[in-house]
C-alpha cells in the first residue's frame, strides 16, 4: 500500500524520479511493517536509485550525441530500457527528455555527475554500473568511436578511474560483450577469454578464479539492487556475467586440456 502512496506523493512534488524514488520508500516501509528492520536505509536507497537513472538516461543522450549524430541503433538502445523499466506513456516522455537534454550540442554533464558521486560515489558497483551502462550504450551501434572513447574516458576519470583503470574496464567489457555459448577454445578466443577477465595468459589459477569471483559478485542482482540499481536494469549486469562465466569456462577447459 505504502509503494503507491510513496509513488503517488513523490511524483506530485518532484515528478518521475520522485515518483521513482517514493516508490521504493514506500516498498521499504511495506517490508518493515512485514517483516521489521533491515539493514539499509530506505530513504537512502530510494535517493541513490532515483540519482542512478536520471544520471543514467541524461548520459546515454550525451554518449549518443557525441559523434554529432544519434543513430537508429542508439535510439532503439533507449527504448528497449524504457520497455525494461515498464515506464507509462508520460514517464516515457520524461525519459525522453532527459536523453535529449543530454544530447544538447551545449550540455554541461558535469552537475549531474556531481550529483551522482555526491549520492552515489561512496558505491563502487554503483559508479562501476554506470560506466559499464554507458560503454554498451557506445557498442549499441556496434562499434565506438573515437570520440565516444575520449568522453567515456573523461566521465570515468571523474568517476575516479585512472587511464589505465579504464582502459582495463573497457576491454573487459568489449571482450565480455561478443562471447556466445558455442565459443571454441581457439588461440583468439583464449586471449579474449582472458581479457574479458582483465588477466593474462601468464596469470595463475588462483588470479584467474580471484578475477572470476570479483567480476560475478561485482555483477550479482542482489548486491546491485542493494545498493541502489533499480531491479529492471539490472538486465545489463546479468548479461556481463553471463559472458564472464562462458569466458571463465573456456579458461578453465584450456587448462585442463
Amino acid at each position: 500500500m505504502f509503494k503507491l502512496v510513496g509513488a503517488l506523493l513523490g511524483f506530485y512534488f518532484f515528478g518521475f524520479f520522485g515518483a521513482i524514488a517514493g516508490y521504493f520508500l514506500g516498498s521499504a516501509i511495506d517490508r518493515y511493517n512485514a517483516y521489521g528492520a533491515g539493514g539499509v536505509n530506505p530513504l537512502s536507497a530510494a535517493h541513490r536509485q532515483a540519482v542512478f537513472l536520471e544520471t543514467v538516461f541524461v548520459l546515454m543522450g550525451k554518449i549518443a550525441k557525441a559523434d554529432g549524430r544519434i543513430s537508429e541503433e542508439e535510439v532503439g538502445h533507449v527504448e528497449q530500457l524504457i520497455r525494461q523499466l515498464g515506464m507509462s506513456a508520460e514517464h516515457r516522455q520524461q525519459a525522453i527528455a532527459l536523453f535529449k537534454r543530454g544530447a544538447a550540442p551545449d550540455f554541461d554533464y558535469q552537475p549531474v555527475l556531481g550529483q551522482f558521486m555526491a549520492v552515489c560515489g561512496h558505491t563502487h558497483s554503483l559508479k562501476q554500473m554506470l560506466l559499464v551502462y554507458l560503454i554498451v550504450m557506445a557498442l549499441s551501434d556496434g562499434r565506438i568511436d573515437e570520440i565516444e572513447e575520449r568522453l567515456l574516458m573523461e566521465i570515468a576519470g571523474n568517476l575516479g578511474y585512472s587511464p589505465a583503470a579504464f582502459r582495463s574496464m573497457l576491454d573487459m567489457v568489449l571482450n565480455q560483450s561478443h562471447f556466445g555459448a558455442g565459443q571454441t577454445a581457439s588461440a583468439s578466443a583464449l586471449d579474449d577469454a582472458y581479457k574479458a577477465l582483465g588477466v593474462n595468459r601468464e596469470a595463475s589459477d588462483q588470479e584467474v578464479k580471484r578475477a572470476y569471483r570479483k567480476l560475478m559478485s561485482q555483477y550479482h542482482p542482489d548486491k546491485l539492487m542493494g545498493q541502489g540499481v533499480p531491479e529492471d536494469m539490472i538486465a545489463v549486469a546479468t548479461e556481463q556475467a553471463k559472458e564472464v562465466q562462458i569466458a571463465y569456462d573456456l579458461i578453465e577447459k584450456s587448462r585442463k586440456q
